[in-house]
């Protein structure tokens, strides 16, 4: 029986059947949308509110086109449980984001609409967000060669 070398033994039989640019392509895409919602994140907690209520204003204000939504509506935009999203609502309308009215005609539907003070919240984090917008949407179809922090390890080492 013939022995490996190291080198043999740490070395795969098969290489990974993927397409490194498949990959490469996903990775930055992944990697660009995480970078805008951690901007948005955080612009929403500067503007006094979590960023599942600036979601949930968003659903409220835009999802439906009808400047108003229902909670099974919400569900949907926010991809949450509807017991969860009643909770939300719930807390968000307490901090006066939204207000709930009941259907007349069947009253297991709640619409919920923004209030003057969610508008006025709403309208600030978009204006905050416009730039970023713009430059996620052009960061999301673009795979740079490198990425930023191995050129900046890169001249780190050649330095030393």
């Amino acid at each position: 029986m013939k022995q490996r070398s190291t080198a043999e033994q740490a070395t795969p039989r098969t290489a990974p059947a993927f397409d490194e640019d498949a990959i490469r392509s996903l990775a930055w895409f992944r990697y660009n949308l995480r970078r805008f919602l951690r901007f948005s994140e955080k612009a929403a907690r500067a503007c006094g509110v979590t960023p599942q209520q600036h979601q949930l204003m968003l659903g409220v204000a835009g999802y439906t086109g009808r400047g108003w939504a229902t909670v099974s509506e919400l569900a949907e935009f926010l991809q949450e449980r509807h017991n969860s999203v009643v909770g939300l609502v719930d807390r968000a309308a307490q901090c006066g984001l939204v207000r709930k009215e009941h259907d007349t005609a069947d009253r297991r539907f709640v619409f919920v609409r923004l209030t003057r003070h969610g508008e006025q919240i709403l309208g600030k984090l978009t204006e905050l967000h416009q730039d970023e917008v713009r430059h996620a949407q052009e960061r999301l179809v673009k795979v740079p060669r490198v990425p930023p922090q191995s050129l900046e390890f890169r001249k780190r080492a050649a330095g030393s």
